[in-house]
């Protein structure tokens, strides 16, 4: 048996949707997925042109940060 994926399956998946979210809500799904999607390719543009910023490009790479623990203060 094959496991491909053809118009028939595609439209149970769409009737699922359907039947999942209703009718109404799925303008603003899709809207909200678009803008999701297009805020995510933003995002990796963004980091593409700075990537110094995502090696540590101040130098610090967090060893000296007190993470709250300390036994100072505590009788």
């Amino acid at each position: 048996m094959y496991l491909a994926i053809g118009p028939p399956e595609i439209g149970l998946i769409l009737l699922g949707i359907v039947i999942l979210f209703g009718a109404k809500k799925l303008p603003g799904l899709a809207r909200a997925m678009g803008s999701s999607v297009t805020q995510f390719k933003k995002g990796l543009k963004d980091d593409a042109a700075n990537p110094q910023e995502l090696e540590g490009g101040d130098g610090s790479d967090g060893a000296g940060a007190s993470n709250g623990d300390s036994d100072e203060g505590s009788a």
